[in-house]
C-alpha cells in the first residue's frame, strides 16, 4: 500500500526532530518505540565488518539505538543529525551525519556523512531501514578527535579499537 506523501513527509520530519530531542537529552532507545513497527527490519553493514541485522523493534533498540548510539557506552557529545530527505513513494533516503564532540579549530564539526534507506509503513512508523556510511572514514574522524582530546577513552577502547581490528582481518582475508 502506498501512504500519502505527506504523511510520510510527516514521519521522517518527525524523526529528524526527535534526533534533535535525542542528542539533548543524550537517551536514544526511545526513539524505537515511538518510529519503528514491532517487526521492523533493521540493517547496517558497517562495511562489512560487523554485519548488523535485526527483525524486531526490540532488537532495534538494543543495536542501532542501544549499543551503537547510547551515551554512556562512550557517544557522550556526539549527535546524528539528519541534514536532509527524498521521498518517492513509501520510500524515503536520508543523509546524516555522525557528528563527534567539539568543532576543528575553524568552528566546522567533527562529522562523517551518512544515508539511509527507510521504508514507511503506516501509522507514522518505518518498517525497514538500512544505513550506511564510510567506516574507514569514520575511524580516521576518531583519530581526529583523540588528537584533539575529545574522543571518549571508553569509546575508543570499546568501539574503535575493535571496529578497526574487524576491518584489517576482512581486507587481510585471502581473495580480498
Amino acid at each position: 500500500m502506498e501512504y500519502p506523501r505527506e504523511e510520510v513527509e510527516d514521519a521522517i520530519s518527525r524523526l529528524a526532530a526527535a534526533f534533535i530531542v535525542a542528542a539533548a537529552r543524550n537517551e536514544w532507545a526511545w526513539i524505537a518505540d515511538e518510529f519503528y513497527h514491532e517487526n521492523c527490519t533493521y540493517a547496517c553493514p558497517y562495511s562489512g565488518a560487523m554485519p548488523v541485522v535485526v527483525h524486531t523493534r526490540a532488537e532495534i533498540r538494543a543495536t542501532h539505538y542501544g549499543r551503537d548510539m547510547a551515551v554512556g557506552s562512550g557517544w557522550e557529545g556526539w549527535s546524528f543529525p539528519i541534514v536532509g530527505w527524498a521521498v518517492q513513494g513509501n520510500q524515503i533516503i536520508s543523509h546524516w551525519m555522525n557528528r563527534g564532540p567539539g568543532r576543528r579549530p575553524n568552528g566546522d564539526y567533527y562529522e562523517t556523512h551518512g544515508v539511509s534507506f527507510i521504508t514507511y509503513g503506516g501509522e507514522g512508523k518505518f518498517s525497514a531501514q538500512l544505513d550506511l556510511f564510510d567506516l574507514a572514514h569514520q575511524m580516521h574522524l576518531c583519530g581526529e578527535l583523540e588528537d584533539a582530546g575529545l574522543l571518549s577513552p571508553k569509546l575508543k577502547a570499546e568501539w574503535v579499537v575493535p571496529m578497526k581490528r574487524r576491518l584489517i582481518a576482512m581486507l587481510e582475508r585471502p581473495g580480498a
